[in-house]
């Protein structure tokens, strides 16, 4: 039996579900619900105290917790309602009725569910752990992920420790460097396995440029020295293959390793709804409309593709907001031409990855990532063979997102010319 209903419910109170609730309220609908498991709305901005979010939302430099708080405020103006530290455990469609219904649990209510008209997907993501990194050694204490020694030392004020040698050059690892050097520790080395690092430019000369913290590219962690706690790390330079070269060891005495070695989006729940999902960015394959393969259900910020800024989060957010409150209002779906993007010759994936002329707005963003450093280089766009933009590239990095605005009206004077159902859009780099 189902314990209620709403028109549309949103799971996770992070910036993308904040954002998307605030959206779907300015378009008019009335009954939206949040479910988010921590016990405050916020997200993982709520640890992130370091400035430089909002540039693009709101011409300002903010913090992650004034990000946060911004739209925290404007969902509280809105009145929308709002369900903390609540766990949904399960999400299922009826393909007759349309209805999604969410399973979800609390210390309050225990297990409920809702039916819903609409679901976006908005979980964010997590850090990939250890296990996932094959390093060997034991397993000491002083080993983190560097959003839990974040999580240490923002929130609870502990030092994780004094030593510290952080692999990964991810953002989070990155911004850690810096703020541990800020509390009085000393930061040995970055150290990346690929040629390239993971994170912002802004990051590199910020965090680590700026207090001579070395970058060490195609190095990775061979070994952990110490049983009870970390008592140093082994570090080697790594080969094209990302293999260990013997002889290039070097030994780090240290007390603490930080792991920031990617993100992966907590699709879970979407797995288990049977959503298609993209084997490339671990999030769903979704249509202009952010809605993924099935009706109804959207996804949303770094549970669809891990973003390199929050500001794009928010902006994502919005456009599922209006989408699926357009789908709850039943308004004419015109599908028209479908256009299928295909990425190539050092492109990644695309967000979206299925275009429906019918529902596209006069201008839609496609977002993306190289697979690759790439410098002086142009990125070239095709649809049904004929060249739709070149853009000149001085510098693509895999850290850094990229995007190209796709105008309608010449979209469609393309594909009318074409004359058939189903169209090819190729994203790649060309020098």
């Amino acid at each position: 039996m189902t314990d209620r209903k709403a028109d549309l419910i949103i799971i996770g109170g992070g910036p993308a579900g904040l954002a998307a609730a605030v959206s779907a309220r300015k378009e008019g609908l009335r009954d939206i619900l949040i479910l988010e498991r921590d016990t405050r709305l916020g997200g993982i901005l709520n640890q992130c105290i370091h400035n430089g979010f909002g540039l693009h939302t709101f011409k300002e430099e903010l913090t992650g917790p004034e990000y946060a708080a911004r739209f925290i405020r404007q969902a509280e103006e809105e009145k929308i309602p709002y369900m903390l530290d609540t766990m949904v455990i399960d999400i299922s469609f009826d393909p007759e009725t349309g209805l999604k219904k969410v399973t979800a649990m609390n210390p309050g209510e225990g297990i409920f569910t809702i039916d819903a008209k609409a679901v976006i997907l908005a979980m964010g993501c997590r850090e990939r752990p250890r296990g996932a990194l094959n390093i060997p050694g034991y397993r000491p204490a002083g080993i983190y992920s560097a959003g839990t020694a974040q999580y240490y030392v923002n929130i609870e004020g502990r030092m994780p420790g004094k030593k510290v040698v952080i692999l990964g050059s991810g953002d989070i690892g990155l911004i850690m460097a810096r703020r541990m050097t800020y509390e009085g520790a000393k930061v040995l080395c970055v150290a990346e396995l690929q040629p390239y690092s993971g994170g912002l430019k802004r990051n590199i000369v910020q965090c680590l440029d700026d207090f001579d913290i070395p970058l060490l590219l195609s190095h990775t962690v061979v070994d952990i020295k110490g049983k009870e706690r970390v008592e140093g790390v082994t570090i080697a330079e790594v080969d094209e293959n990302r293999k260990p070269i013997p002889g290039t060891e070097v030994f780090y005495e240290c007390d603490t390793l930080m792991l920031s070695c990617g993100l992966i989006p907590e699709n879970e729940l979407s797995n288990k709804l049977g959503v298609k999902m993209n084997p490339v960015t671990n999030g769903a394959f979704v249509n202009e409309s952010l809605e993924t393969s099935v009706p109804g259900v959207f996804a949303c910020g770094n549970v669809l593709h891990v973003h390199d800024l929050v500001d794009y989060v928010s902006g994502e957010a919005a456009t599922a907001g209006k989408n699926a409150a357009a789908y709850i209002r039943g308004e004419k779906n015109e599908e028209g031409a479908v256009i299928n993007i295909k990425t190539e010759n050092g492109v990644r994936y695309s967000v979206p990855s299925t275009v429906r002329t019918g529902n596209m707005p006069d201008t839609l963003t496609v977002r993306f990532r190289v697979g690759n450093e790439y410098r002086d280089t142009n990125l070239a766009v095709y649809l049904d063979g004929k060249q739709l933009m070149r853009l000149p590239k001085r510098v693509m990095a895999p850290g850094e997102m990229e995007q190209i605005i796709l105008v309608k009206s010449k979209v469609t004077d393309i594909v009318s010319e074409a004359g058939t159902a189903d169209h090819e859009l190729v994203i790649r780099v060309e020098d």
